[in-house]
């Protein structure tokens, strides 16, 4: 094998605490625009964000709505630009666009496992084909000055290619690696196979974030330890619970003994433990250092997260429709019998959705919200055998 080229200079932003792993909110369609920024910012924001993907062919421009998310993003908070596409003069093109605005670094799909996007021979269909995984790494590795940043996954029906693509992410010195760890074809079905995201991080000399269903702050200490990382990125999750941040940092200070140094001002600081939490109760334990959500802090997350997602023009049942797909993970902690999820699906009205929540969050305030999904409440009805798969690696195909 050729020597490795020379890893990249280029340094990652710093994290809100540099002696901690680091944290990031995965990129998914639909979810990570620029109101759901600003709403986990305001919880505890991550190290990092990640915008939904820019889909790059022939006549792609940036899309404006995802721009928004980048060019007015007011959480401190550093923002990679997302892409997704295989033509390489698109490819350039786009990143030359994007490099006019306030990012943080340019982040490759390799990951998407919607059938109408991997049937594009994008996102995760390019896995099958590693030698142009190493042309479009090539191509955006010379058009990007400075981080360039890739999210895959563990191959596209099997793993047989996983050693050459991370041969391939230091041939091309990508600067930071974050690995999903099941297949194009496991979706979100499968457990998640950590030995290999332990794999690449052994294997590339850049930082890698492990990904795939790390669940609670507890479950983060859990796969860094199993996986060596340098982080973790977390999706569904931070729907459910947009607190995980907030606890990971929290977790981390506990675990690693890293703390905020004294007199450190810290960028979008967690809110307040609330009175209720001070009397919640659990089936999940917590140390006394790590914020415990109520339901009560979750009648509030619903509230904000509404309000935060309205658009003009966009008509009420939309957006409670809208609404039902974040709540479809919300209520995988709310109690163990999913009655909430139960009810909440029928709603058809925002009078409709918010008597709801108030007579499920509301009627035991203080009550915990369980840091973990409950077994068996799982976030949509049909996510074992989805019939409906959207075009893009949206809320109708990240399930539980």
């Amino acid at each position: 094998m050729p020597a490795t080229p020379p890893f990249s200079t280029s340094p990652l932003p710093p994290p809100l605490l540099p002696s901690q792993p680091l944290t990031a909110l995965a990129p998914m369609q639909d979810v990570t625009d620029l109101a759901f920024m600003r709403v986990i910012a305001h919880y505890g924001a991550p190290d990092y964000f990640f915008t939904e993907f820019f889909r790059v062919h022939a006549h792609s421009r940036p899309e404006k709505h995802i721009l928004r998310s980048i060019d007015e993003n007011t959480t401190g908070r550093p923002v990679f630009a997302q892409l997704i596409g295989e033509d390489l003069g698109h490819l350039t093109r786009t990143v030359a666009e994007l490099l006019r605005h306030r990012i943080a670094g340019i982040d490759l799909n390799l990951g998407c496992p919607a059938p109408k996007v991997y049937k594009k021979n994008v996102g995760g269909g390019l896995l099958r084909d590693p030698t142009r995984v190493g042309e479009i790494l090539a191509a955006l590795r010379a058009a990007v000055p400075g981080l360039f940043t890739v999210k895959m996954r563990l191959g596209f029906d099997d793993t047989a290619h996983f050693d050459r693509l991370l041969d391939l992410i230091n041939e091309h010195r990508v600067d930071l690696l974050s690995v999903h760890g099941r297949t194009v074809k496991e979706m979100y079905r499968s457990e998640v196979h950590y030995d290999f995201i332990a794999r690449a991080a052994a294997r590339v000399r850049c930082p890698v974030f492990a990904n795939g269903n790390i669940t609670s702050a507890a479950r983060a200490v859990s796969v860094l330890a199993e996986t060596r990382a340098a982080g973790v990125m977390l999706g569904r999750h931070a729907i459910r619970n947009p607190w995980i941040f907030r606890q990971c940092r929290e977790q981390f200070a506990i675990t690693h003994g890293a703390s905020a140094p004294v007199g450190r001002v810290i960028p979008n600081p967690p809110p307040p433990i609330s009175a209720a939490d001070r009397r919640v109760k659990d089936h999940t334990p917590y140390p006394p250092a790590i914020f415990r959500p109520a339901l009560a802090d979750v009648r509030e997350y619903v509230e904000r997260l509404y309000r935060a997602t309205q658009a003009p023009g966009l008509p009420e049942r939309d957006h409670v429709n809208k609404m039902k797909k974040y709540l479809n993970f919300v209520g995988q902690s709310v109690d163990a019998t999913g009655a909430f999820l139960h009810d909440m699906r029928r709603a058809e009205s925002e009078l409709n959705l918010f008597a709801i929540c108030d007579r499920h969050l509301l009627s035991e305030p203080t009550r915990a919200f369980s840091s973990e999904p409950y077994p068996g409440v799982i976030a949509r009805p049909n996510c074992e055998t989805p019939i409906v798969v959207a075009d893009g690696c949206s809320l109708e195909t990240i399930t539980a």
